[in-house]
């Protein structure tokens, strides 16, 4: 039931034009309503009946403009960009400042981004632009408002590389932890106070940073240099490294996970298997499996295009998808 109040504005078979409402008062069964025109500034001094107010009144919204410039096209920014990926399947890289090859939008938007969860890795050659990939991809779901906390592990020495390219490209902020920032934050698990963090694959595979770690969760997680996370079969004995037992507590703590490296494979097919048994345990229950989805090019786990291929891509003489085959590998 409407509820007529001071400052309202209403329109009623009553008045010639809407009335802005000055006073208003409960009489018995009537109210008491005195107001002013808005056109002629008529003044109105009437008693209606109070069963006439959802039947002959009706409010009009009353918009002040009172707000500063910036506050409204923030506002409209923020619903433009809440319903923008419905309209542009290319939002996150129309809104970087980015000039992405043909490749990297085909392995973006054409392989990665259409996994209902991602679990991937991408393995092309040195060269390839990996960097702006995974940068395409955080920020797509992000906009997409799939993802809030992101995780990104690489080796020391690009970390701040990695800092840098996300800043200038993607106007993405990543905070690095190291034991500065864990000391800093004593008694706090400072994994779980920022959303975006960047940290040395080195520091987080430590024995006393790897329970801190494991105790929170993040939505995407990408890891540079992945084939840094090996395990070995010797025999009928697993020896798994530091790094691979890290990757083992990443794929649990995380719902989407991406693997970049130029390096997937070192010649060992076990090893490999292992590897991917990070993204998806136990997709691949043998290495003989994984051999034969390289040579069906029908796996859905991992991208290789080798330097040939990327000129193809880049000659728009090629726009497929390029799995990797025996020969890369």
């Amino acid at each position: 039931m409407y509820s007529m109040e001071k400052g309202d504005i209403v329109k009623s078979y009553r008045w010639p034009e809407p009335v802005e409402i000055k006073h208003v008062e409960e009489v018995g069964d009537y109210l008491h309503i005195i107001g002013i025109m808005l056109n002629s500034h008529n003044s109105v001094d009437q008693l209606v009946p109070k069963r006439e107010l959802n039947e002959s009144f009706i409010k009009i919204q009353n918009t002040k403009f009172s707000q500063e410039a910036w506050q409204v096209f923030l506002a409209l920014e923020n619903i433009r960009y809440r319903f923008a990926s419905l309209y542009d399947p290319l939002l996150a890289m129309n809104v970087s400042k980015i000039d992405p090859l043909p490749h990297q939008i085909e392995a973006v938007y054409g392989r990665v981004l259409k996994l209902p969860r991602i679990r991937f890795l991408i393995a092309d050659d040195p060269g390839a632009g990996k960097t702006i990939m995974a940068g395409l991809i955080i920020k797509e779901l992000k906009l997409r408002h799939l993802v809030n906390r992101v995780l990104i592990v690489t080796p020391g020495h690009i970390r701040d590389q990695w800092i840098r390219e996300l800043s200038d490209k993607f106007e993405e902020s990543f905070i690095a932890v190291d034991r500065g920032i864990l000391h800093s934050f004593y008694a706090e698990n400072v994994w779980q106070r920022e959303n975006q963090i960047i940290t040395s694959i080195d520091f987080l595979k430590q024995d006393d940073i790897l329970p801190s770690i494991s105790a929170v969760h993040f939505d995407l997680i990408v890891v540079d240099e992945a084939h840094k996370m090996s395990a070995y079969r010797y025999g009928g004995q697993l020896d798994k490294t530091a790094r691979y037992k890290l990757g083992e507590v990443l794929s649990k703590i995380s719902d989407h996970l991406l693997f970049l490296t130029a390096i997937p494979h070192k010649g060992d097919s076990e090893n490999f298997r292992l590897f991917l048994d990070l993204l998806e345990p136990g997709f691949f229950a043998t290495a003989k499996m994984v051999q034969e989805s390289i040579k069906n090019k029908d796996n859905p786990l991992f991208i290789r295009r080798v330097k040939e291929d990327l000129k193809d891509f880049e000659g728009k003489t090629a726009f497929s998808s390029t799995v990797c085959n025996n020969q890369n590998f």
